[in-house]
């Protein structure tokens, strides 16, 4: 018997004409646009648009825009170069990334891995899979394994386990995580069967994609607890998106809602470079007045980390306001989240600071 998730999942949206069935819209421009990059809508997520070009329909939706970008490239962050073994990427010295599907619940038009998300032509095998573990295995440096995909969690129970628990037999790695957008897209896929097999294998660390407060909703509240109260922390990874949440307001709501269903914010990306893309891109100054408006006036651990994942594979680098007005030898001149300036008295460069069995005591 199927299982209920795997059903729904059959049903998606992939062809404009079913767009029809909800929205009166001029589809005949699209096939041109799905030719190129997929389309896949799950009925949830597909029943949370409101009206053409909302917030909802402008992430998930095929545009013409994707064929006109003069900029994008196929593979802007380079993991291809970092990559030892198909769909393994080794960037930083503890860490790896496993590309171990290849299929969403729902095709974000902005997806930084367009270039290969649904495409039949990518085969991410058994002997794939096998063959990043053995590399895992054989590379003692590595600490910290995140899966990723498409979305890991869009694999059958049993081939979630068998990675988990593969990848913890190996001695040198300590933490596993996962990357997964269906607690957003698709929740019905978080089920307690599932968690049970996810709260085997700790300490394991979701990381979920919410990029708009109207995702929010009962069922998407449910699939988190669900993972929250398998003792999983969850933390969001955002995508700052022109049109869709490139506003203080709407990054306030989304943020203050988060933490209400036990997610902590934990990144705000800039958009990648990503061929197809260029009509989400906002100014980098956008995001840093959203974290200037976020800090101060909302809870500090609801605010998160904005960063550039640097064009050609430089990894991630944090953009923070100008908080630091000036460093002197003798103060720290700061600004807070209202303008105000304050200073901070630094001790002196040349003296070193004594431990109390150190100072020197007086002999009568």
């Amino acid at each position: 018997m199927v299982e209920g998730w795997k059903k729904s999942l059959s049903e998606c949206i992939t062809k404009p004409h079913q767009l029809l069935e909800k929205f009166s819209v001029d589809i005949k421009a699209l096939d041109s646009v799905v030719a190129k990059y997929p389309m896949k809508v799950s009925r949830y997520y597909f029943n949370l648009i409101e009206e053409v070009d909302d917030p909802i329909w402008k992430q998930c939706i095929p545009s013409l825009l994707e064929l006109q970008d003069p900029y994008g490239t196929e593979d802007p962050l380079n993991e291809e170069g970092d990559s030892p073994t198909t769909g393994l990427v080794h960037r930083y010295p503890d860490r790896v990334l496993m590309c171990v599907s290849n299929s969403c619940a729902m095709y974000c038009r902005f997806c930084t891995r367009k270039r290969r998300v649904g495409l039949p032509l990518i085969n991410l095998s058994t002997e794939v899979l096998l063959e990043q573990i053995r590399y895992v295995q054989r590379t003692p440096a590595i600490r910290d394994v995140l899966l990723s995909g498409g979305d890991p969690l869009l694999l059958s129970d049993n081939t979630i386990e068998f990675l988990l628990k593969s990848l913890r037999a190996i001695p040198h790695v300590e933490i596993l995580r996962i990357g997964t957008r269906v607690p957003c897209t698709f929740p019905e896929r978080i089920t307690p069967k599932l968690c049970n097999i996810l709260k085997k294998y700790h300490p394991l660390y979701v990381n979920v994609h919410f990029n708009h407060p109207k995702e929010i909703t009962e069922e998407s509240s449910r699939a988190c607890g669900l993972l929250a109260d398998a003792g999983i922390p969850l933390g969001n990874q955002s995508v700052l998106l022109k049109g869709v949440n490139d506003d203080s307001e709407t990054m306030k709501s989304l943020v203050q809602k988060l933490l209400k269903i036990r997610v902590k914010p934990y990144y705000l990306f800039q958009m990648d470079l990503v061929k197809g893309t260029y009509h989400f891109r906002t100014r980098v100054e956008t995001g840093l007045k959203i974290i200037e408006d976020l800090t101060g006036y909302t809870s500090g651990f609801a605010v998160p980390r904005y960063v550039i994942d640097a064009p050609g594979g430089g990894g991630k680098i944090p953009l923070i306001p100008r908080y630091l007005v000036s460093l002197e030898e003798n103060q720290v001149v700061l600004k807070n989240y209202e303008g105000k300036q304050f200073t901070y008295p630094q001790i002196p460069k040349e003296k070193q600071v004594l431990s109390p069995m150190e100072v020197p005591v007086k002999v009568p």
